[in-house]
């Protein structure tokens, strides 16, 4: 059998570096090639490294059909999910695929609900057409929240979205350096919301400007903080307090740090409501030590 090597599904995945294929030609020249290339009819899908290798050392190759793909999108989500599964995938790369898979599923959801609508509206009879060419080749594709497509690539919801941004937004330049861990994913998202060019010399200027780079994007996003006495003062609205009052809580919060203007202010009105409570407390206490003397 010829075996045919689509460049597409070749390049599907980000290719091994230098050192680890120079490891793995290594280890077949030295054990042979132990695991089967998986095909597709005559279409290789996984094993593009080995059959390389093999073919330049005339090595011999084991070869296996997988009879349940029925469409291109079938075998790019089981060398997605082959691929998620591998400790040598860097987070930003399980990221990558997990994105992929998403839209594939989507794709795949959108054709489910146009034919169901079309099924709906009385244009083709459902069952009876199972046959029919134009019919999906798959199950119903079920709808991927972000929650389950970070479990699945093993990250947090927040790296999803920033892997997400730099997908859509980085410059080559800045995807290359995010890849070779020359900058963090969380700096990187940062500095794709730069414009393109300014990604571009940040990259090439290398890792220190990049960080400077994100340092400025991020700085310049974050709004300045209210000080104590003002918050205090945004809190209690018209509430008469006492000045001294005003000045101990605001020293207190001072003394803590500042923290987010909500969590301040939530401070500030329990603190204060503490106060009239107290004062009522005292009132009624008071009231009571009154009664009592009057009733002796």
């Amino acid at each position: 059998m010829d075996i045919v090597v689509k460049e597409e599904l070749k390049a599907y995945i980000d290719p091994l570096t230098p050192d680890e294929h120079d490891a793995l030609e290594r280890s077949i020249l030295a054990e042979g090639c132990r695991d089967a290339l998986v095909l597709w009819g005559e279409v290789l899908v996984d094993g593009h490294n080995r059959y390389g290798i093999c073919q330049k050392h005339g090595l011999p190759f084991q070869t296996i059909q997988n009879t349940r793909f029925q469409s291109m999108d079938d075998v790019h989500l089981w060398m997605i999910e082959q691929h998620l599964g591998r400790r040598s995938v860097s987070d930003f790369q399980r990221g990558v695929l997990a994105l992929r898979k998403r839209d594939i599923l989507a794709e795949r959801h959108r054709a489910d609900q146009a034919q169901l609508q079309k099924e709906s509206d009385g244009e083709i009879s459902g069952p009876a057409d199972a046959d029919d060419e134009d019919s999906p080749p798959w199950t119903a594709a079920p709808k991927v929240s972000r929650a389950d497509m970070a479990r699945e690539a093993r990250l947090s919801s927040s790296q999803v979205t920033m892997i997400e941004r730099i997908h859509k937004q980085a410059a080559p330049e800045l995807v290359e350096a995010v890849k070779t861990g020359v900058i963090s994913i969380s700096a990187a998202a940062a500095v794709a919301d730069l414009p393109e060019d300014e990604q571009r010399a940040a990259a090439a200027a290398g890792k220190d400007e990049l960080k400077q780079a994100a340092k400025r994007v991020r700085e310049s996003k974050r709004k300045p903080r209210k000080p104590a006495q003002e918050v205090l003062h945004s809190a209690d609205g018209d509430a008469e307090i006492d000045p001294s009052r005003a000045a101990e809580i605001a020293d207190a919060l001072n003394a803590l740090g500042e923290g987010p203007a909500e969590l301040r202010q939530r401070i500030i009105a329990l603190t204060l409501e503490n106060d009239t409570l107290r004062q009522q407390l005292a009132a009624l206490r008071k009231q009571v030590q009154d009664s009592e003397m009057a009733d002796a």
